[in-house]
């Protein structure tokens, strides 16, 4: 039987390091882990939790339009509280919604427009319904 896959980690490609260290730190509790080179970073690795995130500084970057399909999910417990505590610091693109597939979920977009969905199990009855 072969090695089984153990984690994923994206690394995406951003404009600026120190505009999305910003925003993974204050908005979301990341911490930065990883920063090359020192002074003036082209790569970053961004911990929180069983989560890491790297970032690359990508001249001529992706366009907004051509990231607004693209997005990760963090599952979470506690969307909802999740979802209290940026209210006001962060757009939210929808949500929270519980759906049909047993999921709690909201999403944000950061900085370079990725999408990220915040997503949780639940029990609850459906909020919305998808087609």
């Amino acid at each position: 039987m072969p090695a089984k896959f153990i984690k994923a980690m994206p690394r995406l490609p951003i404009a600026n390091a120190r505009r999305t260290a910003e925003f993974y730190t204050s908005v979301l509790g990341f911490k930065v882990t990883g920063r090359w080179p020192a002074r003036a970073p082209n790569f970053l690795l961004l911990d929180r939790d069983d989560v890491r995130l790297a970032f690359d500084v990508v001249k001529g970057h992706p366009a907004q339009s051509a990231k607004s399909a693209c997005g990760f999910y963090l599952e979470r417990a506690d969307v909802r509280a999740l979802h209290k505590s940026i209210i006001g610091r962060v757009q939210i693109e929808w949500g929270p919604e519980v759906y049909s597939y047993g999921r709690r979920e909201f999403a944000i977009r950061d900085p370079d427009g990725y999408m990220i969905i915040f997503t949780e199990a639940t029990n609850d009855p459906p909020t919305c319904v998808v087609d």
